[in-house]
């Protein structure tokens, strides 16, 4: 969620995951609910790429891959899970390079778009619909990466839930990695609106932040096409030291905080990438 700073609006990042409408074209109604995330508005494929497509280029793709690689420790043949995969942007690079890819998402759409890729260049990747609190595997995986803001989306024990399914998930001296919105730096650079404009079409968000939740709320317009779509939605940011005491709990140590190009984590950071550690 790039789109929370001072930086180019036109340029501004979400969340990726799913698909669909939520309280219905041009309506955001009932009070206010500080749980509402309305997952299927915000991540409708259609909207999602036509916002943000622009942004995320193959270059960016290949740069990201790289570095979740390298701080993953990955080699050809491993065994990784793209948690939230989207479209399928770093999973299918990743197979490209000898990964034995698998990505989870919840939307259907996203996972469609996924398969057609894989298919189109000519690698395997086993894409699966899920939940990402609830993981059906157990001691399978090498890596494991979350990124692009794609975590803290629940309330606070279903966040650490999240967490203790990947330890599972993990083989022991497996690796995960997690990229967010560096909390420190958002908040110093925060603004009330931003908005992305492609031709005659906005998404237009207002932004909050409640500091006894930890969470920053978004009120999304979205108007495209003639019409107009509402939706809400939050995400939860940890400070590097609440993030390392729930990895803890989960059963996994932390290796080290960086930034989104591998250095150590900065106050002046704008993204915070955390690599952790199952034990042997």
């Amino acid at each position: 969620m790039d789109g929370l700073t001072r930086r180019d609006e036109r340029e501004q990042e979400a969340t990726p995951s799913p698909e669909g409408a939520g309280g219905g074209p041009g309506h955001d109604d009932g009070p206010e609910d500080p749980d509402r995330f309305d997952f299927d508005a915000v991540f409708a494929p259609g909207d999602y790429l036509h916002f943000y497509g622009q942004t995320l280029t193959p270059e960016r793709s290949a740069r990201e891959v790289a570095l979740i690689r390298t701080l993953l420790n990955l080699r050809p043949g491993d065994e990784v899970l793209d948690l939230a995969c989207g479209h399928g942007r770093l999973a299918v690079p990743m197979a490209e390079l000898g990964m034995r890819v698998t990505g989870l998402d919840r939307s259907e759409g996203f996972l469609a778009l996924s398969r057609q890729a894989a298919a189109e260049r000519g690698v395997a990747v086993e894409f699966v619909r899920g939940d990402m609190r609830r993981l059906p595997w157990r001691d399978r995986f090498d890596g494991v990466y979350n990124v692009f803001t794609s975590f803290g989306y629940f309330r606070d024990e279903e966040n650490e839930q999240v967490l203790e399914q990947v330890a599972r998930a993990l083989k022991p001296g497996g690796r995960f990695l997690l990229e967010t919105q560096h909390r420190d730096f958002l908040l110093r650079h925060m603004v009330p609106y931003s908005v992305i404009e492609r031709g005659d079409d906005f998404l237009i968000d207002a932004h909050s932040f409640d500091p006894a939740r930890g969470r920053f709320y978004t009120r999304r317009t979205v108007i495209r096409g003639g019409t107009v779509r509402r939706a809400r939605f939050f995400v939860r940011l940890y400070t590097p030291p609440e993030m390392a005491a729930l990895l803890g709990r989960a059963g996994m140590e932390v290796v080290g905080f960086y930034d989104e190009s591998g250095a150590p984590l900065s106050p002046d950071s704008r993204r915070m990438v955390v690599v952790a550690r199952r034990p042997r």
